[in-house]
């Protein structure tokens, strides 16, 4: 791969903890929002999921919440999925480097 024509890095903060894997699914998105109908559709979807979840069982995931601000001042969150296995760090609350590279289109 190229050299980057831009790279910038970021400072940030993350929280690793548990959640459990199989419900990824159960999420609102700012579409269901918009109408009250549209919000009772993503109820009965997220009823759904829920009820599949319950007769699966539980399946633990290891997520971390990363948490920066911008280079304009807005907050950015991204989360980080690091499957079964928790990583190797000592604490709950650990530091970040958000590293961005910028790339021309080949």
């Amino acid at each position: 791969m190229s050299q980057p024509a831009y790279k910038i890095e970021f400072e940030a903060k993350a929280k690793i903890g548990e959640i459990m894997g199989n419900l990824t699914s159960v999420q609102l998105r700012p579409e269901d929002l918009s109408s009250p109908l549209a919000f009772q559709m993503a109820l009965s979807r997220i009823y759904d999921e829920l009820m599949k979840v319950m007769t699966q069982g539980p399946q633990k995931h290891y997520v971390a919440d990363v948490r920066f601000t911008d280079s304009m001042g807005n907050p950015v969150s991204i989360g980080v999925d690091f499957g079964n296995n928790i990583p190797p760090l000592s604490k709950k609350e650990v530091k970040v480097k958000v590293i961005l590279e910028f790339y021309d289109e080949e």
